[in-house]
């Protein structure tokens, strides 16, 4: 389906841009939240295909491999989402710091 291979690759991308965006950071604080974010964008990657997997290939096999990308993918987005959610006070605080 399209609207799944748009979200691959629109997840695939931001996923290299904030990997590549925590590599670069010098600020560990920053550094882990860039990595929440392209976990974030790691696990909807991993959900889209799993789910793209399963609309393609009307299987038995194909449904149970794509259930458990999507789990995968869907813990994976929540982890990120929290550590996300853990890291942002902390870089708003610093930032206020900082100005």
């Amino acid at each position: 389906m399209p609207v799944f291979v748009f979200f691959i690759v629109v997840s695939i991308a931001f996923y290299v841009f904030y990997k590549m965006k925590a590599y670069r950071s010098k600020n560990q604080l920053e550094k882990r939240w860039m990595s929440a974010k392209s976990s974030i964008a790691l696990g909807i990657f991993v959900a889209s295909f799993g789910a793209n997997q399963m609309f393609l290939f009307r299987s038995t096999l194909a449904f149970v491999i794509g259930m458990i990308f999507i789990i995968l993918g869907l813990a994976s987005a929540w982890a990120g989402y929290r550590a996300y959610k853990h890291f942002l006070p902390q870089i708003i605080k610093e930032a206020g710091q900082q100005k």
